[in-house]
């Protein structure tokens, strides 16, 4: 799936599920679509890619470049896509590095087919 459609496809839950303000009566704060520095994402995709040749990206612990680096998905490594959510500047996907053995995100337009199509729900 693209990141346009992702977009158009948010764009719509976010209508689908809007409730007029004088109908919420509390709320405990609002929900953030993106995964927080240190939240996993889940595994429901499965799909297997390699990383082009003399292309990286930085594994990171949340969908942000203010969260922490855990690993590179680099030099055709083996990526196993798990999600994709919302984050800084578009969509990051959560997957595994076989080469590295690390889980993390990565910002969809630094992966093979733009990430994930699977998305992680939150």
């Amino acid at each position: 799936m693209r990141t346009t459609q992702r977009a158009q496809l948010a764009a719509l839950a976010v209508g689908v599920l809007a409730v007029p303000a004088g109908l919420v009566v509390g709320t405990a704060g609002t929900a953030s679509a993106n995964a927080s520095c240190g939240r996993a994402g889940i595994i429901a995709d499965g799909t297997d890619v390699r990383m082009p040749a003399g292309v990286s990206a930085n594994i990171r612990n949340g969908s942000s470049t203010n969260c922490s680096v855990v690993g590179w998905a680099d030099n055709q490594d083996v990526l196993i896509y798990y999600c994709w959510t919302s984050g800084q500047n578009g969509t990051w996907t959560y997957l595994y590095d076989q080469h590295d053995d690390r889980s993390g995100w990565v910002k969809d337009s630094l992966l093979p087919n733009n990430g994930s199509y699977v998305s992680c729900g939150f």
